[in-house]
């Protein structure tokens, strides 16, 4: 085995030699392997953005747009008959429900017109339906993915295959900070849930940085102890040590900088600062005794359980409130195979007055109408279901031929559906909307041009929405 101090030293001469011979030439080949911004292309489009930050809420396993927004009258008749070939047409499924029959299942909610254009919504989303015109029902979102990591990962860093930057992250990157005490990305998973059955994992690589700047990865808050890893002061150790401690380390990274170029070394300095403006920023901002009772109750009783879904939602309208740029909040249990009904109506008690609170809050304080906020799962569930099917008794499999979400806020028009599936609620039939497209909106709201916000990475200019077509979907920006 090496001696690490011997690489070390060996490291730094190699870059020493770089650095200082060639006429400046060494220097010159490390800068580019440092990308900037904008080094190479302006990205930002021309005029004011439409929205300046993003709440995006994540509904992990999967919700089923058949029970909640993809409102298909007829099938109802069609109860336990087998999906037609024409409608299946051969495509991938899982290997739970690969060789069996394929019988309609079709949803035992009622359905209503809600808002001045009519939006349709399930009963199961009472408080959320009260705001139908604030919401753009998108029906159309397809993606490539049928399971749920490959799902997850595809939305959160437009790839399937781990290994690239999340949203959040190539925002950070590209927009930079709008508050210098708190971080540009902040990630609040729900610590509990009502559907208790097939539950996955979350990987931190969904919210990582990968190629781009460590400073950029998102910041995950905990629902025990700090609300931030490390953020409390060991004992013994107060404010004033703790300030002298890190200008002394302060300087020390500094000199190791000028000497190795490491822009990494940039991000430690940087993020040691944060860590010690945050030792005050957080315990405040996570701090609900003084909001108003009023607003408090909005949110519903389980705002006063840390971790809960509820009070992840106030707290992602105070980050909003002190400008954090990206905000994203997991939940889980969604993945319904099985008692569909009995787990949906659990998981919609546990985000239907939180959200509807959310979007009224935001509203109510102007801070709606240039904040962004999405809200859509990895995929769909099928029109076919499975178990032992009854009216009142079915699980759906996975299904990312058509799946349902909604946006509100941040330039988007309220009000409408967008988007057409079959009566099968099985296959877009019009205006399809890939994954890519969702990501390259999102953008163009936040005044990116998708396809010219690159880091250079292994021989290409990466790009959150790949290399692959992507639109912008004009049809629902105000």
């Amino acid at each position: 085995m090496n001696d690490p101090l011997m690489e070390h030293d060996q490291l730094g001469s190699r870059r020493s030699f770089l650095l200082n011979t060639g006429m400046g030439l060494g220097a010159t080949a490390l800068a580019t392997l440092v990308p900037q911004p904008a080094a190479a292309a302006n990205f930002r489009l021309k005029g004011k953005p439409k929205a300046k930050r993003v709440i995006f809420l994540f509904m992990a396993g999967a919700p089923s747009q058949v029970d909640l927004f993809d409102y298909k009258p007829d099938l109802h008749k069609l109860f336990k008959t087998e999906l037609p070939k024409s409608v299946s047409q051969g495509q991938r499924v899982t290997a739970m429900t690969r060789g069996k029959q394929q019988l309609v299942a079709p949803t035992m909610f009622k359905f209503a017109q809600k808002g001045k254009n009519g939006v349709w919504m399930s009963e199961l989303l009472p408080r959320l339906s009260g705001l139908a015109d604030d919401l753009c029902l998108v029906h159309s979102f397809n993606t490539n993915a049928i399971n749920h990591d490959p799902g997850k990962t595809a939305f959160c860093t437009g790839a399937e295959v781990p290994g690239r930057p999340s949203m959040g992250s190539w925002l950070s990157y590209g927009l930079g900070t709008l508050n210098k005490d708190l971080p540009d990305f902040v990630v609040m998973p729900s610590a509990f849930w009502s559907g208790r059955v097939n539950v996955q994992a979350l990987y931190a690589r969904l919210w990582g940085s990968s190629f781009l700047p460590s400073k950029h990865q998102g910041t995950p808050f905990q629902t025990v102890g700090d609300p931030v890893l490390f953020l409390s002061n060991p004992k013994g150790i107060n404010a004033q040590v703790r300030r002298r401690m890190l200008d002394t380390l302060g300087e020390l990274n500094r000199k190791h900088l000028s000497e190795i170029k490491d822009p990494e070394i940039q991000t430690t300095i940087a993020q040691q600062e944060m860590a010690f403006r945050m030792q005050s920023s957080v315990p405040e901002l996570t701090d609900i005794s003084k909001e108003p009772k009023k607003v408090v109750a909005m949110y519903g009783p389980e705002v006063n359980k840390t971790g809960s879904y509820a009070r992840n939602c106030l707290l992602a309208r105070r980050m909003i409130e002190r400008d954090v740029r990206f905000v994203q909040l997991f939940h889980r249990g969604w993945d319904h195979h099985s008692r569909l009904p009995d787990n949906m109506r659990g998981q919609c008690r546990d985000v239907d007055q939180p959200t509807a609170a959310l979007l009224k809050d935001l509203k109510s304080r102007g801070l709606l109408e240039d904040t962004l906020v999405v809200c859509v799962g990895e995929f769909g569930r099928t029109v076919y279901g499975q178990g032992n099917i009854t009216r009142t008794n079915y699980g759906r499999d996975h299904h990312p031929r058509c799946f349902s979400g909604w946006l509100a806020g941040g330039g988007i028009k309220g009000g409408m559906h967008y988007g057409k599936t079959d009566d099968f609620s099985y296959n877009v039939a019009e205006n399809p909307v890939h994954v890519r497209d969702l990501h390259a909106t999102m953008l163009h709201l936040l005044g990116v041009n998708h396809s010219r916000l690159t880091f250079p990475f292994q021989g290409l200019d990466q790009k959150l929405t790949g290399v692959e077509k992507a639109r912008v979907i004009k049809e629902i920006i105000s």
